[in-house]
């Protein structure tokens, strides 16, 4: 099959469930996703997103199988398309505080609640208790499955990774801009040789033996 074509078949599954809901009579129809549960360092970013129904942007998918480079590129197009996009960020001493799905949940319901145009239906990444003003479903691997989950995970993964590269500038010694936080061999290295940083989740930190707390 020629990669037109699996464009178009990935296309045709992911507006399915979308379409199923405006056959039930909802228009205004967001998805929901975020990045950065996992990482040592930095915020949890959620996003939510309403797209129109007359052009569909082609290569939208999980943020997960995208490359950077590309994920860039949609997120131009999304934010630009867009009816109406929120994103909510969560910083590291929340996520402390609070625990990370606390936090995660906080963050999707800042994501909702900054939309300027509020959708009547919406579809999230697998997430629980948010004070959501319309009827939602939460899907397991949304992302992968439902068009605007997957353009909300996108524009979620690269507000998080602006925000990881803007870090780096100011911590080096770390390679946030690399690994953007997340627990690879070289960071972990960079931790047991520097300390945390002002941005490291103490939380995160426990479980890695050597690391002054």
């Amino acid at each position: 099959m020629k990669a037109e074509e699996r464009l178009k078949e990935l296309m045709a599954k992911l507006i399915q469930t979308e379409a199923e809901c405006r056959g039930r009579g909802y228009s205004l129809i967001a998805g929901a996703d975020e990045a950065g549960r996992g990482p040592l360092a930095g915020p949890v970013v959620a996003a939510c997103v309403i797209l129109p129904t007359d052009s569909l942007i082609y290569g939208v998918n999980d943020s997960k199988k995208l490359s950077e480079k590309k994920r860039e590129e949609l997120y131009g197009k999304i934010t630009d398309s867009a009816v109406a996009y929120g994103t909510g960020i969560v910083a590291q001493d929340v996520i402390d505080r609070l625990n990370i799905l606390n936090a995660t949940r906080m963050a999707f319901q800042m994501a909702f609640d900054s939309m300027r145009i509020m959708p009547d239906y919406l579809y999230s990444d697998m997430i629980d208790r948010l004070d959501i003003a319309c009827p939602w479903t939460a899907v397991a691997g949304g992302d992968a499955k439902i068009y605007s989950v997957a353009a909300a995970s996108i524009i979620a993964k690269v507000t998080r990774d602006r925000l990881m590269q803007g870090y780096d500038e100011i911590y080096p010694e770390y390679g946030f801009a690399r690994h953007k936080g997340y627990g690879t061999k070289n960071h972990i290295e960079a931790i047991l040789k520097h300390g945390p940083s002002p941005i490291h989740r103490r939380t995160f930190l426990r479980n890695i033996s050597g690391i002054q707390k």
